[in-house]
């Protein structure tokens, strides 16, 4: 028996359903809906349409990021019957499919929750040591993490929908009921006691009538977009050579394999490479837009290849446009040509060097936010805010590309991110996760990195399991009153 979902279903039925239900829905989509109701005997009516239920399950995790993994692996040790939705093949999110590399350092004391620190363990039993002795930033392996995060899905008995979008939410009585999620054979739906919105466009709470909004409040953009890759190839010896001795940059205080170099013009920091990208500029073989930024990171266990991260698309393209998104595909695509181009003809190191992957998503910074109970704004990052349902802590600085980049906190400063940025008073049973919780534009901009993200679906995780073992509502749960032995964070204020 295929088990897991709350209906058991044989291997047998199952290929049957996904079999029968693939042609269904090209033929007259009738054949599949008998086939899912005689194994689910369920099914919704969605628009004039009649779709299966494919199961019933008391937490629906939507999104496969950091913050979406951490929750489903946290809801099912926690007891409740989980499933996560993801619309790619792996897990990780940006980390993984989005050649985000490597985790930046929230720079907060003992920010590291149980579920981040189980991640920087398991990394090292698979021979990848996350920390290179100088800076504190988590420096992974892309195909590695994947692994892992599907092991500690089967582990903690997640199941897992891959290559299925959400596609709306159905509401009732201030609660939602049911997701439509298009799957490889088509329009299904779930349902689930509580869900959890890690999407990272909030678009599961925006389609259940959650206050949203986008961008930043005075200009209406939202932050440039990237599209990343990775090279290979590199002679690593001979680039550190050439950087770290010859033009003696001392930004990078690491040394190989753990190494990265970079350049930004609009920052303050002044990098030896700049006059590099600069030169570029100058006799047309780049665009001031592909030298404006310019960053690359070895990436450990994968000798001779860096992640790069860049380039940064210009702000003109917008994360929440459909058809602006898809014109920065194919804009960022030459970007990314024209760099790598530029760096194997010019920086040595790099002269045999080719790239050998892109990444499978944009790299989106801020896109949707709801407006939640409490609205994290630039004064909480400033104040250093301490709340008693305090989820987790940072102080990665403000880092809102093209608009403001602020200063850091004292060293041991930090803020706390409440419970209460995680849910909103419209949707009872929802909880919203990672990027897109409620806070201001500038103030996302801190909290928006992956470790931070992972926290707060780790929290949201071990709260969507104790509601429904309480029988509280997700949006009424007192994080501070859940057992101090079972929450994965308690406020130091």
């Amino acid at each position: 028996m295929a088990q897991g979902f709350s209906i058991p279903i044989s291997r047998r039925d199952l290929l049957k359903l996904a079999g029968v239900t693939a042609a269904g829905v090209v033929l007259s989509g009738t054949q599949s809906i008998e086939a899912a109701e005689k194994i689910s005997g369920d099914s919704i009516k969605y628009g004039d349409k009649k779709i299966p239920v494919l199961c019933s399950v008391d937490v629906c995790v939507c999104g496969g990021g950091p913050s979406g993994t951490a929750a489903a692996v946290n809801s099912a040790r926690n007891g409740a019957k989980t499933l996560l939705i993801e619309r790619g093949i792996a897990l990780g999110g940006l980390g993984v499919l989005g050649c985000v590399y490597p985790f930046m350092d929230t720079h907060a004391p003992n920010s590291d929750t149980p579920y981040v620190a189980e991640l920087k363990q398991r990394l090292r039993d698979k021979g990848i040591e996350p920390f290179d002795g100088v800076t504190q930033q988590t420096w992974h392996n892309p195909e590695t993490l994947a692994l892992i995060h599907d092991e500690m899905c089967e582990e903690a008995g997640v199941n897992i929908l891959y290559q299925t979008v959400v596609v709306d939410a159905l509401t009732s009585g201030g609660k939602i009921s049911v997701a439509i999620i298009q799957t490889i054979a088509g329009l299904a739906a779930i349902k689930a006691k509580t869900f959890i919105d890690a999407t990272g466009d909030a678009y599961l709470a925006r389609s259940a009538g959650v206050d949203h909004e986008r961008g930043y409040e005075k200009t209406g953009n939202n932050q440039p977009l990237s599209f990343r890759f990775e090279m290979g190839g590199i002679d690593a010896e001979r680039l550190y050579q050439h950087v770290a001795i010859e033009l003696q940059e001392d930004w990078c205080k690491s040394k190989l394999p753990y190494f990265e170099i970079a350049e930004a013009m609009h920052r303050k920091q002044r990098y030896k490479l700049e006059a590099l990208m600069a030169r570029g500029v100058e006799t047309g073989e780049i665009t001031q837009e592909e030298a404006e930024y310019m960053q690359g990171y070895m990436i450990i266990g994968k000798n001779g290849v860096m992640s790069m991260n860049c380039p940064e698309i210009p702000v003109k393209f917008s994360a929440t446009d459909p058809i602006s998104y898809s014109k920065a595909v194919t804009f960022g695509r030459k970007m990314m040509r024209n760099i790598a181009r530029y760096l194997i003809k010019h920086l040595p190191g790099f002269e045999n060097a080719f790239i050998s992957r892109e990444a499978a998503m944009l790299g989106a910074r801020e896109s949707w936010r709801i407006k939640g109970k409490y609205y994290l704004v630039e004064d909480d990052y400033h104040d250093q805010s301490r709340f008693a349902d305090a989820v987790c802590r940072t102080a990665w600085f403000i880092d809102a590309h093209g608009e403001k980049i602020s200063e850091k906190l004292p060293k041991g400063g930090f803020y706390e991110i409440p419970y209460r940025s995680l849910v909103s008073d419209k949707v009872s049973n929802l909880i919203v996760v990672g990027r897109c919780i409620s806070a201001s534009f500038i103030l996302q901009a801190s909290m928006r990195i992956q470790a931070t993200c992972a926290s707060i679906g780790e929290a949201a995780g071990i709260a969507a399991a104790y509601g429904l073992k309480s029988n509280v509502a997700a949006n009424a749960i007192d994080w501070a009153k859940i057992p101090a032995k079972v929450r994965s964070y308690v406020s130091a204020g």
